[in-house]
């Protein structure tokens, strides 16, 4: 990439710098720049797309924002390559569903007619007896040896719903619906903190032992459409369960941790 010429406006520095940014981005994406190694010192960069420093550190800041790459600074600086997840497309979509006021209730609404399709795919897999349910069944096997922690139950339930999603053969799904998954995982933790696990935990404990058991079978026996039933009925249930307070309350751009 070349540096255009000496003529300057208030648009040259930004340009350039999505210009370098794109380019980093694509070798990121496509697996140049494995995750956890360091992009090309300053210098080399400097060099490659002959752009000024500006332009340079501007690109960096793009990257950054998008959580591709965490720059370092001092004397161990540099730029740490970080694989796009959908822990990275959840942050961007936690702040831009927070920012135009979208509520955690109809989050939860959104994921509980999405996930059920996930679900089917799940059941509709051949390879299913190998893939989907042992993963299943070993969170399920957790979860009944949790007695009365509210907080590490509401997880292992959560671990369960992720499976039907990183499961389901789709990686439009895996990345989309994950996304969503993990804003209503967040969601979830900080309301199991928030109510006393002697109030509630063995109502819920024991209708997610009930429900899962019931999905486990259902794809087992290649059901798409019974477990995207019992999917679906579950997460509508658990929605009000879990909004009974806070469901009229925007989603938080911070709300990940």
């Amino acid at each position: 990439m070349t540096a255009v010429g000496s003529h300057r406006s208030p648009f040259h520095q930004p340009r350039l710098a999505e210009m370098v940014a794109a380019e980093l981005r694509g070798r990121i994406v496509r697996g140049d720049l494995p995750d956890g190694s360091m992009l090309p010192k300053q210098e080399d960069l400097l060099s490659e797309f002959q752009v000024s420093k500006p332009s340079l550190r501007e690109a960096l800041r793009i990257l950054e924002s998008e959580g591709l790459i965490t720059v370092r600074r001092g004397n161990i600086g540099g730029a740490v390559v970080h694989v796009p997840k959908a822990a990275n497309a959840a942050q961007g979509l936690a702040v831009v569903l927070g920012s135009g006021n979208v509520t955690v209730r109809d989050l939860g609404t959104a994921l509980a007619l999405i996930e059920p399709v996930c679900a089917s795919l799940c059941a509709l897999r051949d390879d299913r007896e190998q893939t989907v349910l042992p993963a299943l069944r070993e969170v399920h096997d957790q979860v009944e040896q949790v007695t009365d922690d509210l907080l590490a139950g509401t997880r292992l339930a959560r671990q369960f719903h992720e499976l039907l999603v990183t499961q389901c053969g789709n990686d439009t799904l895996i990345v989309t619906v994950g996304a969503l998954e993990t804003l209503w995982a967040a969601h979830q933790q900080e309301w199991a903190e928030r109510v006393p696990s002697s109030e509630i935990f063995p109502t819920v404990h024991r209708l997610s032992q009930k429900v899962h058991s019931r999905i486990i079978k259902l794809i087992e026996r290649g059901d798409a459409e019974g477990v995207a039933r019992a999917v679906r009925v579950h997460l509508q249930e658990t929605v009000l369960v879990s909004i009974a307070d806070d469901g009229d309350l925007p989603i938080r751009g911070d709300s990940l941790r």
